[in-house]
């Protein structure tokens, strides 16, 4: 299947690792051009260099305010285009309420929520009839997670903003789209496993509650979410879809 995505320019963000690397090398694959971002220029310039002659590495903060303009501009200078971005944010400290600070909670604020508006609303401004805006979520959008109350706080209210989003864009051909991972199989879901006393029990009883039994690879999820911002999907928008292996149980 032909997703359209040659020489289409898109943005991703937190691409040095994880799931926006995931989402990268499989926009990359179909011949898109991208801008990949992490908070480290050396981490982001080898993700790049890694990734081959269609990507560059810049370095941004998602919650700087001048972030934005920065990845489009980056777009445009190197490629020649812009034609979407995928917002992804590495997730917030874990903990309880009882257990999480005021700075916590701000600092998180400030990139998971504030940082992914911003770059939301800096896309919004500049993208053409047949664009798209995608963030990732989390599960947590539809049910909190244990010992993850920050992000059980800000990742449903991101969702609410994508969905407004994606009714005030529509008009304008522009799509907005969400994707919920689970239990991918990335550093950061390993990093959670292993704040338990029996790092692999965790991670047995979790995939005893998947019905697909097994932790996501990183680029099955990659390529759920290149559809997703590809033409081949110009229909979808204002949607959340779950890349879980079934492991939420409700329609």
């Amino acid at each position: 299947m032909d997703l359209g995505l040659k020489d289409r320019v898109y943005v991703v963000t937190g691409a040095t690792r994880g799931l926006g690397n995931a989402t990268a090398r499989e926009l990359l694959a179909d011949g898109a051009k991208v801008v990949v971002t992490g908070r480290d220029e050396k981490r982001a310039a080898d993700a790049a260099a890694e990734l081959g002659p269609n990507a560059v590495g810049v370095a941004v903060d998602n919650a700087d305010a001048e972030a934005p303009a920065r990845l489009v501009a980056a777009a445009r200078e190197h490629f020649g285009g812009f034609d979407g971005i995928l917002v992804s944010v590495g997730g917030p400290p874990p903990g309880f309420v009882a257990d999480t600070t005021d700075e916590q909670w701000q600092t998180s604020f400030e990139s998971v929520f504030l940082g992914a508006v911003r770059l939301a609303r800096a896309a919004a401004d500049e993208l053409a009839p047949g664009g798209v805006i995608g963030f990732v979520l989390s599960g947590s959008v539809h049910e909190p997670i244990p010992g993850l109350t920050i992000s059980n706080a800000l990742r449903p209210g991101l969702a609410g903003f994508a969905k407004s989003l994606a009714d005030e864009l529509g008009p304008r051909g522009v799509r907005v789209v969400g994707l919920l991972p689970a239990r991918i199989d990335t550093d950061r879901v390993r990093e959670l496993d292993g704040l338990s006393a029996d790092p692999e029990a965790t991670r047995a009883a979790n995939e005893s509650r998947i019905p697909l039994r097994r932790y996501g690879a990183p680029d099955e999820f990659g390529r759920v979410a290149a559809f997703l911002l590809s033409p081949a999907a110009s229909y979808l928008t204002g949607i959340m879809v779950p890349v879980d292996g079934g492991m939420r149980h409700g329609f």
